[in-house]
């Protein structure tokens, strides 16, 4: 995959942060840093991560779409955002994970969605930190709003407005966000209307988070942790094609227990290298604790990554294996389960990204690996990604209706196969019998 030349240098203590924090104007609670709720244990009911942004620094493929590079200065950003679940109360986080200094917000807000950048009516919402519109989030860290009172429903789309009055320098950001986002001049963050947002931008900009406090069927939070394929690189731009969507809907439409859907994907993301994280983020390992472990009401994990580690690093598939031993074994630690997602067929890909993907040798690596995931017994359960889109003529690539085209990421159709794939009640019982 190819990769811009110019990036800015992160700071040490951005890469290694996984704390939360912000610093006055406003303070935030240990409980609410962890994503536990404020008045209870984290294993009783309630808050559940009803979206994420998995953050990575201020880079871009390209400036005019997504301005993370420079940041933002007197402007606010628009982040349209899916939830995964149904609920009556909802808390935002701002992320400065990557920043390069304190950044300071001015306001923010949230809504239901309308068309483009407008809101449904009647559904705008100021949000607080700590009782005040405006917080300073220190570098590396990250702030959790004051609950807000909007009713939402699964699969419902969110407006989720951050003002920044003073220049950010290089923005935290999601960079392939698969949604029209949008941006504004000044503190637009309370105007419910499209007019002002003149410039649609692909990317999530300081918004990372979205918790939601559900009704009583939602038992926990799985998080689906993985690379471009969890983050649905190639699906339709608006139209939530992910298969952690997909996933979603799938819980949405069962009766009694379910699960929230947290999309901890990052485009480009390895498990052996921070490579380039202006754009694909730090390693898996390293963003475990603030993407998964600390995600509200996180009871179950789902792991699919390894094919940028064999197709960009030519790694083989016992240091890929080695990682998920160390992944397994932090996520059991934590009281988890955790599920082996199969890679996926990426022949003929090399084409499109060079590289070693999609080579007769990068196959080999990729087999030993799904051979591991299928037959160790070290994940809690298997998720068979590879057999349910892989060609029976072929392989080693991807059936053709389930090929978004560049022979490495699936289509829609795709995606939606791989939610279907996943075994509901597998999640269900080792979500609601922790380990």
């Amino acid at each position: 995959m190819a990769v811009p030349s110019r990036f800015r240098r992160l700071r040490a203590a951005a890469l290694g942060s996984a704390l939360l924090v912000a610093l006055p104007l406003t303070a935030v609670t240990a409980a609410e840093a962890t994503g536990a709720p404020p008045t209870s244990s984290p294993a009783a009911p309630g808050w559940v991560n009803g979206w994420q942004g998995s953050p990575t620094a201020g880079g871009t493929f390209d400036p005019a779409s997504c301005p993370a590079d420079t940041g933002l200065e007197d402007q606010t950003v628009r982040n349209i955002v899916p939830v995964s679940t149904s609920g009556s109360t909802v808390r935002i986080r701002v992320s400065n994970a990557f920043g390069e200094a304190p950044l300071r917000v001015g306001a923010a807000s949230v809504a239901v969605a309308g068309a483009g950048a407008a809101v449904a009516p009647g559904t705008l919402r100021p949000v607080l930190f700590s009782g005040r519109p405006d917080v300073l989030v220190a570098q590396g860290g990250e702030a959790l709003s004051d609950p807000v009172r909007l009713d939402v429903t699964a699969l419902q789309r969110l407006s989720v407005s951050v003002f920044l009055p003073e220049a950010t320098g290089p923005a935290t950001q999601h960079n392939n966000s698969r949604e029209t986002n949008y941006l504004g001049s000044s503190d637009r963050t309370g105007d419910p209307t499209a007019t002002q947002f003149d410039r649609p931008i692909s990317c999530w900009l300081f918004a990372s988070g979205v918790d939601v406090l559900p009704g009583r069927s939602v038992v926990g939070t799985v998080v689906a942790l993985g690379d471009s394929i969890t983050d649905g690189d190639q699906s339709t731009v608006d139209a939530d094609q992910r298969y952690p969507d997909w996933l979603a809907r799938r819980f949405a439409a069962v009766p009694g227990r379910t699960l929230a859907v947290s999309n901890a994907g990052i485009g480009g993301n390895e498990l052996l290298y921070d490579r380039v994280p202006e754009l694909f983020g730090v390693s898996a390992p390293a963003r475990l604790p603030r993407d998964v472990l600390t995600q509200a009401g996180v009871r179950a994990v789902i792991l699919t990554e390894g094919i940028n580690d064999i197709g960009a690093e030519n790694a083989r598939a016992e240091d890929v294996i080695a990682v998920y031993q160390q992944l397994i074994t932090q996520v059991h630690a934590a009281g988890l389960p955790i599920y082996g997602g199969t890679l996926v067929p990426f022949g003929g890909s090399n084409a499109v990204y060079g590289g070693g993907y999609g080579t007769p040798a990068a196959d080999a690596q990729r087999r030993l690996v799904n051979d591991w995931i299928r037959s160790s017994g070290a994940f809690d359960g298997v998720i068979d990604f590879d057999a349910a889109l892989r060609d029976p003529a072929d392989t080693s690539r991807l059936l053709p209706v389930y090929d978004s085209g560049d022979h490495l990421h699936p289509s829609d159709a795709g995606y939606r196969r791989m939610a279907e794939t996943v075994d509901l009640g597998m999640l269900l019982r080792g979500a609601t019998h922790p380990r």
